[in-house]
């Protein structure tokens, strides 16, 4: 991938930011920085308010407090400007069926085609541009009802690249994708910030991925930031065993990177015991 410059520094701001769904308050007070050519990623057990505060800081769900990209308020932004700004790769996505992998991808095209002659002058080189990077030229001609649901991700992940935004937000993206896509499309990731200089914020599960693409982690739980910076601040042992409630060790990797293991307490010996009396009778049994 060669590099491009970037036509613009997209920084996002969130201060105090608060989200509630009807009287329940998910995310309390919460400040986030999201800055050009760096990828952020937002991790915490279930029920933290990861996913929540990702809807908020994309306008999917209405949020309070201080929100801004690059110096502007979220709220001054139509629709179709904001959306030429910031895109999103939401877990929940519309059920199409009739449309081709390339048509699906022509969806994220939509902000740029004018008002009324519907004219997109960039939008085909955009396309096969976001198929070439989601390794889908292959696929494109198929009808996305064929499609595993691994595939179907990256569909989805190239509309969001043909959209052409200068801030990509994930929503758990390696979520039904085998451990050679997800390693490819961490890869990406990394890629688009490091290449192309996108500001990039995640939501992950996995805490060796976050680990491993991560320039800054921001670790939530209940709704609040429990500790944001660099991940070899942020995920000791100490802190990710006390926020998810397992005892988790955490080793630095040869060649970079963080080792995460979670041990389910008090079972280790036991399995250990097991697999001895497996071993010991195996030969008996030949």
């Amino acid at each position: 991938m060669q590099k491009v410059e970037m036509t613009r520094a997209a920084t996002f701001h969130g201060r105090d930011v608060t989200v509630s769904y009807g009287e329940r308050q998910i995310v309390h007070g919460v400040d986030v920085d999201l800055i050009p050519g760096a990828v952020t990623a937002l991790i915490g057990p279930n029920g933290s308010g990861k996913t929540t505060l990702l809807r908020g800081m994309s306008r999917l769900t209405a949020a309070e407090g201080a929100l801004a990209l690059d110096g502007e308020e979220l709220s001054s932004f139509s629709p179709r400007s904001f959306a030429k700004r910031l895109t999103i790769l939401a877990q929940q996505r519309p059920t199409l069926s009739g449309l081709t992998v390339a048509e699906v991808v022509e969806l994220g095209r939509h902000p740029h085609r004018s008002r009324f002659g519907r004219t997109d002058p960039g939008g085909a080189e955009a396309v096969q541009r976001a198929v070439a990077l989601t390794g889908l030229e292959q696929l494109k001609h198929r009808p996305v009802s064929e499609l595993s649901g691994g595939q179907l991700q990256r569909v989805w992940l190239a509309a969001c690249l043909a959209q052409q935004t200068d801030v990509l937000l994930l929503d758990e993206p390696t979520t039904f994708l085998d451990l050679k896509h997800q390693m490819s499309l961490l890869d990406l990731i990394r890629e688009l910030a490091d290449l192309h200089g996108l500001t990039i914020g995640v939501v992950l599960h996995d805490l060796e991925q976050a680990a491993d693409i991560a320039d800054h982690v921001v670790l939530l739980d209940e709704g609040r930031v429990v500790a944001a910076g660099t991940p070899e601040t942020v995920m000791t042992s100490e802190l990710l065993s006390e926020v998810y409630g397992v005892p988790i060790h955490v080793a630095p990797m040869p060649g970079g990177g963080l080792a995460v293991r979670a041990q389910r307490a008090g079972r280790r010996g036991v399995h250990q015991e097991k697999r001895a009396e497996y071993a010991s009778a195996a030969p008996a049994a030949a």
